[in-house]
């Protein structure tokens, strides 16, 4: 079983819980983060020298970053706690709950396994992390772990529920966050108990992070001749929760050209794998697994994979995003690295036509000239792409909840 341990969580003093937070940087534009890193004693204004600064020496940039945390944390407008578990709850405004556990896992348990990954990665992004990580030593948004549900684990946390939280506020979003911290011994041992029942841990959210963090432990294990596996680098701060409290929803695709080829010229060639259905222009969401919806000349086609080319088990074969990377963008469209071409735009959905309607957006507005849409993969499929080891490309999963940076935050120093 993988290891789940507590930590000494950081977070933000009360007087400071409605600015410090933020949600994750990508979902901004440039011109927001240089307004947030404005607002006095935010997440952002902390981070300010790697985000907003225009200095090229990064490794400066980065350890000024630790200087702003640390003089918060001695200002108290910063608070760290002694070793717990904590629980957290999103409550979205349309009543829909997210719940589980934050605390650390072990990148040993990521190198052998008990982790285990259902998506590729990019090298690049993740050594920029790691370098980050390297300077900054701060983690400040959980990867995002999940495991078949447990009702021993769900007992305990509704136990835990009746009790007043430590942090509770609503975001500019209007999702309520309520965090409580458990740190009675008797508790801490009933949820490693539990938790010790769970064979692995698949990562639902956060590929790049959790590579990042372990690349950044291998670092500097090859560096630290006395090295024993329990530093402070050799763990990941991690949300845990069943698949009771995640949803699985689309991730589309917009190509920006297409390879020099007529639209009459991309039908023709995409018969030889799939049955092809106009659908006018009445936004197409696809219906089922090895369906896809393709936008082109404000018209919508359902791609069915034919019949000779799917895979009843699980491997690459069965799944849509590689048959899309496979049969359109690489044979169809000439993109040969689809994992991190720049001719690819990737609009997130939410398991219904809003997400399409986004990736048409794109297509009218000229921001690409082709819009696929893929049907989500299911927890199952997910759990068993993950033990059979197969790697999909890179944001074929978008799942809820998407959490809040810098509520909890595990120091790595």
């Amino acid at each position: 079983m993988p290891i789940f341990k507590p930590f000494r969580g950081i977070r933000p003093h009360q007087d400071y819980l409605d600015v410090f937070p933020t949600h994750p940087l990508d979902n901004f534009t440039q011109e927001e983060i240089n307004r947030k890193a404005q607002e006095d004693f935010s997440y952002v204004q902390m981070i300010k020298p790697y985000v907003v600064s225009k200095s090229k020496d990064i490794d400066r940039n980065l350890r000024k970053i630790r200087t702003n945390f640390e003089e918060l944390l001695e200002d108290k407008k910063l608070i760290q706690d002694a070793s717990s578990y904590y629980l957290y709850e999103q409550i979205k405004p349309d009543k829909t709950v997210f719940r589980g556990l934050l605390g650390l896992v072990s990148v040993e348990d990521f190198w052998d396994g008990k982790i285990k990954r259902h998506e590729s990665t990019i090298p690049q992004k993740k050594e920029k992390l790691a370098q980050y990580l390297d300077k900054v030593g701060l983690q400040a948004e959980p990867v995002l772990l999940t495991y078949p549900a447990n009702s021993k684990v769900e007992l305990l946390m509704n136990h835990e529920e009746k009790n007043v939280p430590l942090l509770n506020y609503y975001d500019s979003r209007g999702i309520r966050h309520k965090v409580w911290k458990i740190d009675n011994r008797l508790k801490m041992q009933q949820f490693k108990e539990v938790l010790e029942q769970i064979d692995s841990f698949y990562i639902a959210d956060g590929h790049h992070r959790i590579g990042s963090t372990a690349l950044n432990a291998r670092n500097h294990k090859e560096k630290n001749k006395k090295h024993k596996g329990t530093e402070p680098y050799n763990y990941i701060f991690s949300f845990i929760v069943s698949n009771q409290s995640i949803k699985i929803h689309d991730y589309n695709r917009v190509v920006k050209d297409r390879n020099g080829l007529s639209s009459e010229e991309i039908l023709a060639k995409l018969e030889q794998c799939f049955d092809i259905h106009v659908k006018g222009e009445e936004p197409y969401y696809p219906s089922q697994k090895f369906h896809i919806s393709m936008y082109m000349d404000g018209l919508f086609y359902s791609l069915h994979v034919k019949h000779s080319l799917r895979n009843p088990e699980i491997s690459k074969d069965n799944l849509d995003h590689h048959l899309l990377d496979k049969y359109i963008l690489r044979d169809i469209l000439g993109i040969e690295n689809t994992d991190s071409s720049e001719q690819i735009r990737y609009v997130k959905g939410n398991s219904s036509v809003e997400g399409i309607l986004k990736m048409k957006a794109e297509v009218d507005l000229h921001e690409g000239q082709i819009g696929f849409g893929v049907y989500p993969v299911s927890f199952n499929e997910m759990l068993k792409i993950s033990d059979n080891r197969i790697s999909m490309p890179p944001k074929c999963t978008y799942i809820e909840p998407k959490l809040i940076t810098a509520l909890v935050m595990y120091d790595m120093k």
